[in-house]
């Protein structure tokens, strides 16, 4: 794979990798940028969210899950001091639909981040990343209620 930024104007880049599409980057005014794209360091918890999700989605779709609406958030706690890098991550999946089922929503998370995500694979060997669910009913047209939360955890291969 390849990728790369191309300068634009100030601190304004476009960057591109192999699919050809383009991506805005951009930095804070009391840096000097003028606010027109994603911080790199944006890019970072986009990817880990976007890489589960797909997993977490396509898994759910093959278990013939009903899902309506999905949604993953990246929490990231940075160090306060310079480089600011990523100290802790918390993955909030948020799915909805018609009569899911935990064990497969649980499933589909536990393979996500021990078999096919990268950006997990990648970033967990820097600092903790933990997972969180919330499991909604869908209320046909009267929106949805939370019927199931949790925490998922790795399991201990330690014993």
């Amino acid at each position: 794979m390849d990728a790369k930024v191309t300068w634009q104007k100030g601190l304004s880049f476009t960057g591109t990798a192999d699919t050809g599409f383009e991506l805005p980057l951009g930095a804070d005014p009391s840096v000097g940028g003028a606010n027109d794209g994603f911080r790199p360091i944006e890019l970072m918890a986009i990817s880990l969210a976007g890489c589960t999700a797909m997993d977490v989605l396509s898994v759910m779709k093959k278990k013939q899950q009903d899902v309506s609406s999905f949604d993953v958030l990246a929490h990231v706690e940075r160090e306060s001091e310079l480089p600011q890098v990523f100290k802790h991550a918390t993955i909030t999946y948020r799915i909805s639909g018609h009569h899911l089922d935990e064990t497969a929503l649980r499933r589909s998370i536990e393979l996500s981040v021990t078999k096919y995500c990268p950006a997990y694979a990648m970033l967990v060997r820097l600092f903790p990343i933990e997972m969180v669910y919330e499991l909604y009913e869908d209320l046909e047209g009267q929106g949805s209620e939370l019927v199931k939360h949790g925490t998922y955890q790795l399991p201990d291969t330690n014993n």
